[in-house]
């Protein structure tokens, strides 16, 4: 059997790195927000080229708090996609605002620059492009027409550690960026994570107070704030994570390079494409097929375990169905939608077992 993921082989690895430093952090007494979460703060900030890093406990969290401290709030309209996991909008729904959707460019299944546009209205107050699946949406257009009209960009990044547009690291382009740490996630917690990188300090002093109740100071609350703050044995363990992480990226970028090459000419599916001006991070490998569910169990049956990232748009969730959107609104996150279909990738995946599943997918294609 192969898993679509592997988090114990992962933890396997790290192992005699990762208990000495839980145990650290037991043995100090002190497990919220202290000196390993502001390490990592500061080691993460400078992964991402940003000047702040600001640890919470989700991603979600760091979303919801990167929209407040950019201003936006009840009545206002926030644009991103529907192609995305639920917490994009959701985030948006959490600050009062309303989520506006746009449509996803066909190839990379990121925000279609051409349609941003006309989607801006007077209630506009944030636009939040997804850098889906490891890869960045197409920064520089969006940047032109949200600055052209005064708009924060916020990137949710949360699928993106390292990922990168033309040389500059996701999360560095946009007022903010958001990021998280979920297990299964290229840099993943032993729980739940996440975090704000920004290069401006009024933001970032803001989102500091915000997930701790809003202090300036012990028991000063400045702002009316949440409980969104990172549990030290995660920043010790997400510190260890990060030394691992390019590491790690470039094995799941050879791996995804050798699906790829498998299934260029491939009957049954199409691979995913990285463009030439970004660097790919392969959160997730998902190829398209228009006969998924026979593939997908066709590769149960063959020992193969696949997912599904995500087989329904947010536009068209029940939890969701209050924004008024219909069946036909986004057709290509609605095709997206229908066709994707995620292959294991992760660092320990050998080559051998790509092979293996690029073989089953071909031999699929030909049985049919």
């Amino acid at each position: 059997m192969i898993p679509l993921l592997d988090l114990k082989a992962q933890y396997a690895s790290i192992r005699s790195e990762v208990e000495p430093a839980v145990l650290r952090v037991l043995a100090s007494g002190h497990y919220v927000l202290g000196e390993e979460v502001a390490r990592f703060e500061e080691e993460f900030a400078v992964y991402c080229d940003a000047k702040h890093a600001i640890a919470v406990n989700t991603g979600t969290s760091a979303l919801h708090l990167a929209l407040l401290a950019a201003g936006v709030g009840p009545g206002d309209e926030v644009i991103t996609v529907s192609f995305s996991f639920v917490a994009t909008a959701s985030a948006v729904c959490y600050t009062g605002a309303r989520p506006v959707f746009v449509d996803v460019e066909p190839v990379t299944l990121t925000m279609d620059p051409a349609l941003l546009e006309a989607a801006i209205t007077p209630r506009t107050k944030a636009i939040m492009p997804v850098h889906l699946y490891g890869q960045m949406a197409d920064m520089d257009a969006i940047k032109a027409i949200a600055d052209k009209h005064g708009i924060p960009v916020i990137e949710d990044a949360c699928q993106a550690h390292g990922a990168e547009y033309r040389q500059r690291r996701a999360g560095s382009i946009g007022v903010s960026g958001c990021f998280s740490f979920y297990p299964g996630k290229n840099l993943g917690a032993c729980g739940e994570g996440g975090v704000v990188v920004t290069n401006d300090d009024e933001h970032a002093k803001t989102i500091r107070m915000l997930r701790d109740w809003g202090q300036e100071q012990r028991y000063h609350h400045a702002l009316k704030g949440y409980n969104y703050r990172m549990d030290e044995i995660q920043g010790a363990i997400l510190r260890i994570k990060l030394r691992h992480l390019e590491a790690w990226t470039e094995a799941r970028r050879v791996r995804a390079n050798r699906y790829s090459g498998l299934l260029a000419s491939s009957r049954s599916v199409s691979a995913p494409v990285a463009m030439m001006d970004r660097r790919h991070v392969y959160h997730v490998y998902a190829v398209r097929s228009r006969d998924r569910e026979h593939l997908q169990h066709s590769l149960r049956s063959a020992g193969i375990h696949t997912g599904l990232h995500y087989p329904i748009p947010i536009h068209l969730q029940k939890a969701h169905a209050d924004l008024g959107y219909r069946p036909g609104d986004f057709p290509m996150s609605e095709a997206a939608a229908r066709e994707v279909l995620s292959l294991p990738i992760y660092p320990e995946l050998t080559l051998t077992q790509v092979d293996q599943i690029a073989a089953a997918v071909e031999q699929e294609a030909y049985a049919s």
